[in-house]
């Protein structure tokens, strides 16, 4: 079992960026598949960015190709989602999550349902 806490997130000015980790523990995070999620006030939360374990496969949403980039580093065992060029629309709470795919490496998730653990999420605000 693994316990994620996201931190980085906070109130930026459009345009601006954020560095968004997610510290993991129990386990390392170079055992799972990981994702980044997000949720606005009243709708489903979805997948802006994820990367394979063997991180050689990423996946960004269409909304956020060019100003998202995800990163892990195992040896501090933690995830990052760099955030540039941030717009309003990007205000929300952004949860990272990890799937455990024995002997998939290359695996991404793209689905909520598919990640089994959850960190708590980070409030990121951007103003116009």
């Amino acid at each position: 079992q693994v316990q994620l806490v996201e931190a980085g997130g906070g109130w930026v000015q459009a345009g601006g960026s954020l560095r968004l980790s997610c510290a993991a523990s129990g386990r390392n995070v170079s055992s799972y598949a990981v994702g980044w999620f997000r949720q606005a006030t009243g709708k489903e939360r979805d997948v802006v960015a994820a990367i394979s374990r063997s991180c050689d496969s990423t996946y960004y949403a269409d909304s956020v190709k060019g100003r998202f980039t995800i990163s892990r580093d195992t040896a501090k065992n933690a995830v990052y989602l760099q955030i540039n060029s941030l717009k309003p629309e990007d205000t929300t709470v952004y949860y990272c999550a990890v799937v455990y795919r024995p002997g998939s490496y290359s695996y991404i998730g793209t689905a909520n349902e598919e990640y089994d653990y959850w960190g708590q999420g980070t409030q990121v605000t951007v103003s116009s």
